[in-house]
């Protein structure tokens, strides 16, 4: 049985289908069939196993139907000159009603049927007189879905801080939780929000890479605070290096001396 997981657009998940025969690698773009529209999707991975070994996954129901021709891939071509010009009627819509939102990006199903539009916003938006204006004008099924800020990123992102390509745009599929504890325990908080923030705004998703080491290697670091022994003496710890492995002991014998001890050094 081969599987392959597929992407129709940058801020959808991933759908799973089931190949057949078909010759598909992966790059390839299919023509899908979902429980709402027809679509040309992207394959981002093949994998091959028993069933059991898929029973953690939700497989689509109809497996993919061909691989997409030149004929396919101009008509997405199309689509894609056409965002434009849609994106921009549809701002006006919303600047019409007043709608405290802000639309990111807009997608055509493959059978001409559905119009999808993503955007963001702080809250809930009653967003029903948009929708009844832009089917009287499309005259198509209308679909809005809300996005966070970090898929506002990963959709129109370009290079981040670090000079090269945001992760978010090559190789970071799922965008999990950063917050403000992993800077704290990387001990780089003191940097600030400004360097410590991606162009979303929001903790860079990098923090999360080496977060496991840093909970492993802290783990073993004696709480601040707390009395150790030292080859100088008894002393508290004011303050810890994780990565050094080492801690700045305030020593009880002379309160202005403060020596940095390695871990294996104290008790």
């Amino acid at each position: 049985m081969k599987i392959a997981q597929v992407q129709i657009n940058p801020w959808e998940k991933e759908l799973y289908f089931i190949v057949d025969s078909l010759e598909v690698k992966v790059g390839d773009y299919v023509v899908v069939e979902t429980s709402s529209a027809m679509e040309i999707a992207k394959i981002l991975e093949l994998k091959e196993g028993e069933s059991k070994d898929f029973e953690a996954i939700s497989i689509e129901e109809k497996p993919i139907i061909r691989k997409a021709d030149l004929k396919d891939l101009e008509k997405l071509e199309h689509y894609e000159k056409n965002k434009t010009e849609t994106i921009d009627y549809c701002k006006k819509l919303i600047e019409k009603h007043k709608l405290p939102m802000k639309l990111v990006d807009v997608h055509f199903s493959f059978d001409d049927n559905r119009l999808s539009f993503a955007f963001i916003a702080d809250g809930r938006v009653d967003f029903r007189a948009l929708v009844k204006d832009l089917t009287r004008q499309y005259q198509k099924s209308i679909r809005l879905q809300q996005l966070g800020v970090r898929d506002e990123a990963q959709i129109n992102g370009d290079i981040g801080a670090c000079g090269i390509s945001q992760c978010c745009k090559t190789h970071l599929k799922v965008l999990g939780n950063v917050n403000a504890e992993q800077a704290e325990l990387q001990q780089i908080s003191h940097r600030g929000a400004e360097r410590l923030s991606g162009i979303c705004n929001r903790l860079k998703c990098c923090l999360r890479y080496e977060n496991d080491l840093y909970e492993e290697l802290s783990s073993k670091l004696p709480e601040i605070g707390s009395k150790v022994k030292t080859p100088r003496g008894k002393g508290e710890v004011i303050e810890y290096y994780t990565l050094k492995q080492t801690v700045r002991v305030k020593l009880e014998a002379d309160e202005n001396a403060v020596i940095e001890v390695p871990l294996s050094e104290i008790n």
